[in-house]
């Protein structure tokens, strides 16, 4: 049974920096993503990443600024977050594919973490 387990969400002030951890268990999955969720919007992508060759894909929103990456001898993807905004206050959720795919909608993801909570204040 795959697990993710999301760890790092917090509070900064803007232009801070915040590093989330997603620890996967059970098996290797082939692609990642994380994506967030404020209060009374949807869900939305922020970025993913292949796990063999390790090919990434930003959203517009946060490209420059966040960088997702993996380290395959932990089996955990990172996503480092620079310059925050006020606008990056979120859950952010780790998910991942059984199959490669760089994909932005979340209905393409089989696995989900429980989110972590990221708060910038301004």
């Amino acid at each position: 049974q795959v697990q993710l387990g999301e760890s790092g969400g917090g509070l900064v002030q803007a232009g801070g920096s915040l590093r989330l951890s997603c620890a996967a268990s059970g098996r290797t999955l082939s692609s990642y993503g994380w994506f967030r969720q404020a209060p009374g919007k949807e869900r939305e992508f922020v970025a993913a990443i292949r796990w063999s060759g390790g090919s990434t894909y930003y959203a517009d929103s946060v490209q420059g600024r966040f960088t997702i990456s993996r380290d395959n001898a932990k089996n955990t993807v990172y996503l480092q977050m620079n310059l925050l905004k006020p606008e990056d206050t979120a859950v952010y959720y780790c998910a991942a594919r059984l199959t490669y795919g760089l994909l932005r909608n979340s209905r393409e993801y089989d696995y989900w973490g429980q989110g972590t909570q990221v708060t910038v204040s301004s």
